[in-house]
């Protein structure tokens, strides 16, 4: 992450605080979101057709991009991002944003043909106010969903709208959820073992199109955030997608590895 954008970072954090949750908006006009499908899913079945990314855009502002096979939606909100994992007309929402990205995260939605009504699970990877602010929303607006987060992190969570506990190994909508703590006491990840994708949350950093660490200066105890980059390490996907920065498309477990080794 360049210093500007942790510069900017820092400082809607710090204002967030200030003034409530509220205070930093991102409004569907100023979201970039990707849908992007993968290999591996055995409910959207592999097109051999071609093995070329092809790329459209949707009246919504919204680039899909097709590789083949299981799917992911980007929710850009400019210094963090939310994540929809969808197969079968079923959503599952990762992550909610700031205070105000309901809107963004509707457009994100209606982008691959889908409305709230979809979405079936909301999947919360910390308690901080980038990431969890609109969960109250978003329960409002699809009260069918069940929430889910780590134990430690959901006092700190909205008391309108409480996730239940999931910890090492249960499944939310076939994802697997992994304990990462050290961001925070409570933070999960969220993998797609099928699709070979994994949501990281805070626990992992995307910088310079590569796998970067945990950001020292928002992580409660960096000792316990490098022990859970060595335990993502563990799993094997392709991609991974982070709550700060772009994505990792391909051979992302393998740099993993290499960070892990590099802080061990």
């Amino acid at each position: 992450m360049t210093a500007y954008r942790l510069f900017n970072r820092r400082m809607a954090i710090a204002e967030m605080g200030k003034a409530g949750l509220a205070i930093v908006v991102f409004g569907a006009a100023a979201c970039s979101n990707e849908a992007t499908t993968l290999p591996g899913d055995s409910t959207n079945p592999v097109d051999n057709s071609s093995s070329q990314p092809t790329t459209s855009t949707t009246p919504a502002e919204a680039t899909t991009t097709v590789l083949v096979g299981s799917s992911f939606q980007r929710i850009d909100l400019g210094f963090v991002s939310a994540y929809i994992l969808y197969r079968g007309g079923e959503a599952a929402l990762v992550d909610t944003g700031v205070s105000g990205s309901e809107g963004a995260i509707e457009t994100a939605l209606g982008a691959i043909g889908l409305g709230w009504d979809a979405v079936g699970h909301v999947i919360v990877t910390h308690k901080h106010p980038d990431h969890q602010g609109s969960l109250g929303a978003v329960v409002a607006l699809a009260p069918a969903a069940q929430l889910y987060a780590g134990a430690a992190d959901i006092p700190a969570m909205e008391a309108v709208a409480i996730p239940a506990a999931v910890g090492d190994g249960e499944r939310v909508f076939g994802l697997e959820i992994i304990e990462t703590p050290g961001h925070t006491a409570g933070h999960i990840s969220v993998l797609d073992t099928v699709a070979g994708i994994l949501v990281t949350g805070d626990a992992l950093n995307g910088v310079a199109g590569s796998v970067a660490g945990p950001d020292a200066g928002f992580s409660e105890d960096m000792t316990v955030a490098i022990e859970s980059v060595t335990k993502l390490a563990g799993f094997t996907y392709q991609v991974a997608l982070f709550g700060h920065g772009e994505p990792v498309l391909s051979e992302a477990s393998g740099q993993v590895n290499e960070l892990a080794s590099s802080l061990g």
